[in-house]
């Protein structure tokens, strides 16, 4: 592999590790900022709205600058976001600095994407691709507990500060490595990305990722709490549970991925099904130290197993229902990942402020799984009447 797929994959890191890294810091944000906890779960949030909306526009209106300056650009609005984070002087600023970050996410790994695939000869595109994506699973196992500990130790703005640094870094070796001549891939307009959400079909798949995926997160955003008020771990403890999460989270990106080869619904049905009844478990397993743990280790191996399928179930159905736009279609699904963490994480404060409290989280995620898995019962039925029409229609010329 090039060493400019190695500074892409740089990039993916530090964006990763900036975006679930304050899921370990929200009681340290919380309470320096004199700021309540469902607050503080907003900036998981607000980050993940940046994602959704910002990068479908961005990317659109971008689609004819040069790649290069580009990604150098958007390093630098990444290292500008978090500079600001690091410095912010209050809630609202460190908001400002997280929207920031987020739009350089989105488009990044938008554009990184097809840049990845032309480094290298095209017998090797996927794995190109597949490595710059490697940076957010390292990311998850290694970025987020480390920089859950340097948070805890030197304050949360220390952990920004470093991950401003691994900005630059990705940024010098984007400067240094990656080719000048890049070609300009065509961008997707906004029209064509509009078209794509006036399929029924293609929106059930996206309501399906948006549970599915942000179920999790209605206990994920608010798992460091959880840990420490609820189970009992000490703040030091909660870097080395989100170590093993991470492991967890991994191993389960890579077997879902087997799973959902042959058949994605199918796959999808079972993944939610246990994902919902896990969630439903750790309600009772959380109080427990062991039980907790392996009940976390479920969680984290099934809240991302299902993310190989629901891609290449979008994949395959644009391909029926609207094949002139698969790649918008691809980028919607990425958009309705982080839609689902943002309302994931805002339900979850919902919870959290209410009554109900910290404990029911896990069940109310449960609820969201649920109606993903219900959804995708529903799409496989379409998918087996559309299939037996077919049938149908082909056996019966005078019909087709």
């Amino acid at each position: 592999m090039p060493l400019a797929l190695f500074a892409l994959t740089i990039a993916a890191y530090a964006i990763g590790t900036t975006e679930f890294v304050i899921v370990g810091l929200l009681p340290t944000v919380a309470s320096d900022l004199g700021i309540t906890l469902p607050l503080a779960g907003l900036i998981v949030s607000i980050y993940a709205l940046g994602v959704t909306f910002g990068a479908p526009v961005l990317t659109a209106l971008t689609g004819r600058a040069a790649r290069k300056p580009l990604l150098l650009g958007l390093m630098a609005l990444f290292v500008a976001g978090n500079t600001l984070a690091a410095l912010s002087p209050s809630y609202e600023i460190l908001l400002v600095a997280r929207v920031l970050s987020a739009f350089a996410h989105g488009v990044f790994f938008s554009v990184g994407a097809t840049i990845a695939a032309e480094l290298v000869p095209e017998d090797r595109r996927a794995s190109a691709i597949a490595m710059m994506f490697m940076g957010l699973t390292v990311a998850i196992v290694t970025g987020v507990p480390l920089g859950t500990v340097i948070g805890q130790t030197f304050g949360w703005r220390a952990t920004f500060w470093a991950v401003a640094a691994l900005g630059v870094i990705a940024f010098a070796g984007i400067a240094a490595l990656l080719p000048n001549n890049l070609q300009r891939q065509k961008a997707a307009k906004l029209s064509e990305q509009v078209r794509v959400l006036g399929s029924g079909r293609l929106l059930l798949v996206f309501a399906m990722t948006a549970l599915g995926y942000g179920g999790t997160f209605v206990t994920f955003t608010y798992l460091a709490p959880v840990l420490q008020e609820i189970t009992g771990f000490s703040a030091s403890s909660v870097s080395l549970v989100l170590v093993l999460y991470g492991l967890a989270i991994a191993a389960g990106n890579i077997a879902g991925g087997r799973i959902a080869d042959r058949d994605p619904v199918k796959a999808l049905t079972v993944l939610f099904a246990a994902q919902a009844a896990v969630l439903v478990l750790f309600t009772f397993t959380a109080p427990s130290p062991v039980l907790a743990l392996v009940t976390l280790t479920a969680l984290g191996f099934l809240s991302f197993a299902n993310v190989p399928g629901l891609q290449l179930y979008v994949v395959q159905l644009a391909k029926r229902h609207r094949p002139a736009a698969v790649d918008v279609a691809s980028a919607l699904n990425i958009a309705a990942f982080n839609l689902g963490i943002a309302a994931g994480a805002w339900i979850g404060g919902l919870v959290v402020a209410s009554p109900l409290g910290l404990g029911a989280t896990p069940w109310v995620g449960a609820i969201l799984v649920a109606a993903a898995l219900g959804f995708t019962l529903v799409s496989g039925a379409l998918d087996r009447r559309s299939h037996a029409g077919s049938v149908e229609a082909g056996a019966d010329p005078a019909r087709a």
